[in-house]
């Protein structure tokens, strides 16, 4: 995982004893290593063995590295809330230097933060919602030309038809506005993108070949590059945004090449998920036929309703079958690591009453993933994807979920939780709602193999957000009838 690297062997005496009140330890069999080969090649199931072998709570040695992982959701406040002894930061620094070449040492996290909410809540919101239900249009118009006719068949992978179209449509919308000339072609950078994308893991673990560096370093520089441009024009837009964040690293002292550097972080962070997030989502109604079918009875009344009395991205807030569906893809999907550094010695409380002794120069995790999204005794049948598992039997909004006894605050966790929520999550829900809603209403859309399944997880990708698939989903489409 994340955490398999080459950091500063930390002294073995300072871990030769520990005390009863810290969390049972597992070093592995590896001297130094530990379990960060295991850990690395499928992380859930590595933390699932752990949980059963210690418990909600335990540390392992990863690379050098001491970890004490939390899988008790009703504990997670004891770690989101506490930004004294815990911080945030500089695993974060740690990453960002591995993955994008990237030093931000004036950067205040806080103040970055709060600009966000202002562009991404609000009347900005409404705006950067309709920019991009426009390109979304436009480049789905795109995607159905090569059908000379409309009884005509195209072929893809759903990975890349969803990641490819919200890609290019969210670069759009965020990265180039509502300006026309000297616009960077997103396919070039959708294509570079993905170079990029498919090393990432490598990169955050510094295990890439001698090869595999050498691409990473030149797709970097490819798309620093592209997106040199972003954020500098004169002209008002969507892009609003951009030249804010650009603004803010002038004044922390950034100089060009490194906010360069900075726009790619951005561009993985608002374009790394969405698109992967559409392929589960619509993958899984796909092979579910009673889920496709709620969604589509849901989207056909959106449709009917007189689009003068209400425009379409008002009606689209208003769905609760799509949003059951979708927080259910998200459960099965989204495995992020909450993970904080201890900087100074803590007393963690659990819900249960006890308490465990944390070390300074520890690092703690959650992984939401196992507790609470898998877990049995909160969503029976787990690994089942059930479109309406988070709506009550008369419609609403299921919120109930609970843990031996506990109602449970945390029942699914795809977007974080607390100061490091994910601030893009409303714009992020839109964007996948409006790209589905367009996709089946002007698509005749279909598996090329009736009886295909879902394809496996990428197990490498636990940790680092949504999940990607082991190989593609084959489909065909091609313009739905006029009625």
């Amino acid at each position: 995982d994340v955490w398999v690297h080459c950091s500063k062997l930390i002294p073995f005496c300072s871990f030769l004893y520990r005390s009863e009140k810290e969390p049972p330890l597992d070093k592995g069999v590896i001297p130094w290593l530990g379990h960060a080969l295991e850990f690395g090649r499928d992380a859930a199931k590595f933390l699932t063995r752990m949980k059963v072998k210690h418990g909600d709570i335990f540390t392992v040695r990863v690379a050098g590295r001491y970890v004490t992982v939390l899988l008790d959701p009703s504990s997670y406040d004891a770690v989101i809330e506490d930004s004294v002894s815990l911080d945030f930061t500089r695993y974060a620094q740690v990453l960002m230097d591995r993955i994008f070449n990237l030093r931000l040492p004036h950067h205040n996290p806080a103040v970055e933060k709060a600009m966000m909410k202002q562009h991404f809540g609000g009347e900005s919101l409404s705006c950067l919602s309709s920019t991009m239900h426009c390109h979304l249009q436009s480049l789905l118009l795109q995607a159905q030309r090569p059908c000379h006719n409309q009884t005509d068949w195209n072929t893809d992978g759903l990975f890349s038809f969803c990641y490819s179209l919200l890609f290019r449509a969210g670069y759009l919308t965020h990265f180039e506005g509502e300006q026309k000339s000297n616009r960077t072609d997103p396919s070039d950078v959708y294509a570079e993108y993905r170079k990029f994308d498919n090393l990432l893991t490598k990169m955050a673990r510094t295990t890439l070949k001698p090869e595999e560096k050498r691409t990473a370093q030149s797709v970097r520089v490819r798309l620093w590059e592209l997106l040199a441009p972003a954020g500098l024009g004169e002209g008002s837009g969507s892009s609003t945004w951009l030249k804010c964040y650009r603004h803010l690293l002038q004044e922390e002292g950034a100089d060009e090449e490194t906010q360069r550097r900075a726009l790619l972080l951005q561009l993985w962070a608002t374009q790394g998920n969405v698109g992967p997030a559409a392929f589960w989502l619509l993958g899984f109604l796909l092979t579910n036929p009673e889920a496709m079918r709620a969604v589509k009875k849901e989207f056909s009344k959106i449709s009917e309703q007189d689009s003068a009395q209400c425009p379409l991205l008002d009606r689209l807030q208003h769905t609760p079958v799509f949003d059951s569906a979708l927080e259910e893809t998200l459960r099965l999907s989204a495995a992020p690591f909450i993970t904080r550094e201890v900087v100074q010695a803590k007393t963690l409380h659990m819900a249960d009453g006890q308490e465990y002794k944390l070390r300074s120069g520890d690092r703690v995790c959650l992984f939401p993933f196992i507790s609470p999204q898998m877990d049995p005794e909160i969503h029976q049948e787990p690994q089942r994807f059930k479109y309406d598992r988070f709506l009550n039997q008369e419609g609403s909004v299921k919120k109930d979920f609970f843990k031996g006894g506990r109602r449970l605050k945390y029942y699914t966790m795809p977007w974080g939780a607390g100061t490091n929520g994910c601030v893009g999550k409303r714009f992020a829900i839109s964007s996948i709602r409006q790209f589905v809603y367009l996709v089946l209403s002007h698509l005749e859309l279909e598996l090329c193999d009736p009886e295909a399944q879902m394809p496996e997880v990428n197990t490498s990708r636990y940790g680092f957000g949504m999940l990607q698939p082991e190989g593609d989903l084959a489909i065909r489409y091609k313009p739905r009838r006029s009625r």
